[in-house]
């Protein structure tokens, strides 16, 4: 065995190999296409290898004959997979190559006009002196595989991002590969150079098959340079042994004998053993140099996110994640997004990059957040373009539209365990490289640490809120003990005013007008109606301190039976001074004889007070969010004897509803759902259901869909 035989061996392994991957992982045209490549080129690696151990001219003329029948498609099938790749419509010059593929295949297994006239070249390699018809096929190979080159150059100069990247890779592991094989032919035509460039023909088949199937490709410089370092260390491994035992044979014999083939055995086996650690160490000598800056930047990110988790100050914490991120990566656009828990949706956060309008939010049903919830990786913009491209799959083709809107070209998912906290959107780098896998994954160890840091802020933040709510709460109930007092003297004034107006209009009436001029008569009788409206106002302010205190006392404990109809008059009585009772319909619907509830009057007006001012606020909040023609706000009271001893009483509202995501909240302390600026305690559910549940023994459960209303039933025990 020669290296020319070599060579033709680890080309035969290598595509063999390399169509059994792409069957499997193969899914497009473009990839079955290659596979059909790969089957070509190992023919000529077969073909190639039969060459470099044929010991005569009858074996050399069959060898050959293979080669070529695997050559002549070789340039074939590299035109139409160019064409597959760039979407060229070239059927009538595919035609044509196909044909005179076939043609001089034909002639030169039926015939001898292509190889004849046999020597031995390099002193082990059978060689045919070129024929025309020869040249005529040389020539023809070479013409299909230019134009294909050429094609390629063209999709290369026209395409961009990520495409552009795999046309490169492409233009340049198939030069390798067709030189390699052209000087194979060169000493045909009296060029006499050793056709080691065949060893090249591996190489370019896993460049192309790594283009081909993957769609997170590295960097190219560092592609190149792990495959120079590749070939030349092998080549060395491979090519010095068969060097020595071919320059040094007789020395070699003279010393060993007949054993002389042990030298270069061992001297193989020494290479090969410390190759792989040879080629590991001058691969990261290489790439630490290459790829400093890239390394310069995912140390510095790396570090942030250690630092992160000590902000507690969320926008502060956000915007921090965007400057690191923009400025130390040099990218043009960054956004981040969250989950709202009240809107239940995505919320943008903070975007870096002024000039540019971003998208303000995105829902949860949303294909793109359906499909990062369910991969739980990143998404990279050019991988999710082609792959729609390839399959024409309606799901792809919306993420894909999703990330064309938010003009990002990787999209990195935070995940804090399995809670989905958001993600980040990045766009393109200013040098114009690509993502690399090494930056996917410090970008993930980022969006990880920026999900624990965020759970942090955001708690902390809901901490600070509860803590300014308890404080509210309390002064409430500071307010509510002082009631009393407040009532006593604002009713003393009122009492005052009262008397003042009073005894004026009394005046007033016991003067003797007559004698004044029209003007002043005038005056009189606007200053009688001014008195008059002030005492009319001084009654009705005393009725809403009498209402105010009547609600701020705890009543007695006291359980009494009840009229279902007086508990609501009653809470009326005090909530229009807060709802403006003629902007909503209220509607009773329950029979007269209804049986009356067995409860404490103040406790249960407490309960009907919250259930229709929370239903207000919600049929306002409908209002503002959906502003639909026509619309009325409206809560509904009804009531029917459920059991022997119990009521069920149910209140609903048209009102926005309450999202599936807050059903297990909803009467959670401190929870509220109220997004208007007099934000709500979230105090008010949590206490009607301990006055319904703890206080009368019943039970409470409510119903909500989202902007259509809500509904709230309520059981409660019958008086005997």
């Amino acid at each position: 065995m020669n290296l020319f035989s070599l060579s033709g061996l680890a080309i035969t392994v290598t595509c063999l190999g390399l169509f059994l991957i792409i069957v499997i992982y193969g899914k497009t045209k473009i990839h079955r296409l290659w596979a059909v490549l790969n089957i070509v080129v190992s023919i000529w690696g077969v073909g190639t290898y039969l060459v470099g151990n044929a010991k005569s001219p009858q074996e050399a003329l069959i060898s050959w004959r293979i080669a070529f029948s695997g050559a002549l498609y070789i340039s074939v099938f590299f035109y139409h997979t160019v064409c597959v790749f760039g979407n060229l419509d070239r059927r009538r010059t595919l035609v044509f190559v196909y044909s005179q593929a076939i043609f001089f295949n034909l002639l030169s297994i039926t015939t001898e006009k292509v190889f004849t006239n046999w020597h031995i070249l390099f002193g082990s390699l059978y060689y045919n002196q070129a024929t025309i018809w020869y040249t005529l096929t040389a020539l023809s190979w070479g013409i299909v595989a230019i134009l294909g080159h050429y094609e390629l150059l063209r999709i290369l100069k026209n395409s961009t991002g990520f495409k552009r990247i795999q046309a490169f890779y492409l233009l340049v592991g198939f030069a390798i590969g067709f030189v390699g094989g052209a000087v194979t032919l060169l000493p045909a035509f009296h060029i006499y150079i050793y056709p080691i460039s065949n060893f090249g023909i591996p190489a370019y088949a896993l460049i192309v098959t790594y283009s081909i199937l993957r769609y997170r490709v590295m960097d190219i410089k560092v592609a190149f340079t792990r495959t120079g370092i590749f070939v030349v260390l092998y080549t060395l491994i491979l090519g010095l042994p068969f060097v020595f035992a071919t320059w040094y044979k007789d020395w070699l014999i003279q010393i060993l004998g007949a054993h002389w083939w042990a030298a270069p055995l061992g001297l193989m086996a020494v290479l090969a053993t410390v190759g792989p650690f040879i080629y590991i160490f001058v691969q990261r000598k290489a790439e630490d140099r290459l790829l400093k800056e890239q390394h310069r930047y995912q140390q510095t990110l790396k570090q942030a996110s250690v630092g992160m988790t000590r902000i507690r100050n969320l926008h502060k914490l956000l915007d921090l994640i965007a400057h690191i991120v923009t400025k130390t990566v040099r990218i043009s656009y960054a956004a981040i997004y969250l989950h709202d828990t009240q809107t239940d949706e995505y919320i943008l956060q903070v975007s870096r990059d002024k000039g540019r309008v971003s998208v303000q939010k995105v829902t949860s049903d949303n294909t793109l957040v359906n499909w990062i919830q369910l991969k739980r990786e990143p998404l990279i913009y050019e991988e999710i373009k082609r792959e729609m491209e390839d399959t024409n799959d309606e799901t792809l083709r919306k993420i894909e539209e999703n990330m064309r809107v938010l003009t990002a070209s990787v999209v990195i998912p935070s995940f804090l365990e399995d809670k989905f906290m958001g993600f980040i959107v990045l766009g393109d780098k200013i040098s114009g490289q690509i993502y690399t896998p090494d930056d996917l994954s410090v970008f993930q160890v980022l969006a990880s640490q920026a999900a624990l840091a965020i759970e942090n802020a955001q708690f902390y933040e809901e901490a600070q809120e509860m803590q300014d709510q308890i404080s509210q709460a309390e002064k409430m109930a500071t307010i509510g003990t002082m009631a009393d007092g407040l009532s006593h003297q604002i009713n003393n004034r009122f009492y005052a005013l009262s008397l003042i107006a009073g005894d004026t209009i009394d005046t007033i009436k016991l003067t003797d007008t007559s004698k004044c001029t029209p003007e002043v008569k005038t005056m009189i009788d606007s200053i009688n109606h001014a008195l008059q409206r002030i005492q009319t106002n001084v009654i009705q302010g005393g009725e809403v301190v009498k209402g105010m205190l009547k609600y701020s006392r705890k009543g007695d404990s006291a359980f009494e039976p009840l009229e279902l109809n007086k508990i609501i008059d009653n809470t009326l009585e005090m909530v229009q001074f807060k709802v403006k009772l003629a902007d909503i319909d209220i509607v009773r619907q329950f029979p007269e004889n209804l049986p009356k509830i067995k409860g404490n009057m103040a406790q249960l007006e407490e309960v009907f007070f919250n259930f229709i001012d929370n239903a207000n606020d919600a049929i306002a909040e409908r209002k503002t969010e959906l502003k639909e023609a026509g619309y009325r706000g409206k809560i509904t009271i009804s009531a029917k004897p459920k059991e022997p001893d119990k009521i069920e009483i149910t209140v609903e509202d048209n009102g926005m509803g309450i999202k599936d995501a807050n059903d297990e909240k909803v009467f959670t302390p401190f929870f509220t759902t109220k997004t208007s600026s007099r934000k709500g305690t979230g105090l008010g559910l949590y206490v009607i259901r301990r006055i319904i549940t703890d206080t009368h023994h019943g039970k409470i459960a409510f119903e909500s869909q989202h902007q259509h209303g809500t509904r709230f039933i309520i059981e409660l025990p019958v008086a005997s």
